[in-house]
């Protein structure tokens, strides 16, 4: 599957390195460029790369990595112990995450990501699934989703029409 150069060079840029396994966008941030892609099940030399929707925007990463280090992953697991309504829409969205990466090649013995659906450990993972297919899916994609800012409001993290940016080297967001 092809992808247009310019969102292939937003996404190297933002990677600072060049991407990998890329089959398209999966969903834009407000400022046009890609944040999430898909990718595929396998990379070129078919090692396994089970994460299908990949959260490339640094400024989204950053702030979900915040996220991850106040300790809200544990209190969403832990809630899944407690709640068993919402551990039945986490296994929806694992089941929902397993079927779209099974629908472009099976990874046999190879689990859903982002800890789905016994724990939360991943929440890029959970973001990139819930920006990928839409609220209502990923229950802590979701709810992740609305404690973030909106990353794109400083404008593009990235020029991918500025020939002077380097890949490799980390850009400014």
């Amino acid at each position: 599957m092809a992808l247009d150069p310019r969102d292939r060079r937003a996404v190297a840029l933002q990677l600072s390195r060049e991407p990998r396994a890329i089959r398209e966008v999966a969903h834009r941030c407000g400022c046009g460029l890609p944040d999430v892609v898909s990718t595929s099940p396998r990379l070129e030399d078919g090692t396994p790369f089970p994460t299908l929707y990949y959260l490339t925007c640094p400024r989204a990463a950053s702030l979900i990595g915040t996220l991850e280090s106040s300790g809200l992953m544990k209190d969403m697991t832990d809630r899944l112990a407690q709640d068993p309504e919402l551990q039945a829409q986490y296994d929806a969205a694992s089941a929902d995450y397993l079927s779209r990466r099974d629908a472009i090649e099976v990874l046999e013995n190879v689990p859903s990501q982002g800890g789905m659906p016994t724990r939360v450990k991943c929440l890029h993972v959970l973001v990139g699934h819930a920006l990928a297919v839409g609220a209502g899916v990923n229950p802590f994609g979701d709810e992740a989703l609305a404690m973030l800012e909106d990353w794109s409001r400083k404008g593009p993290c990235v020029d991918p029409d500025d020939p002077d940016a380097l890949v490799g080297k980390k850009t400014r967001s």
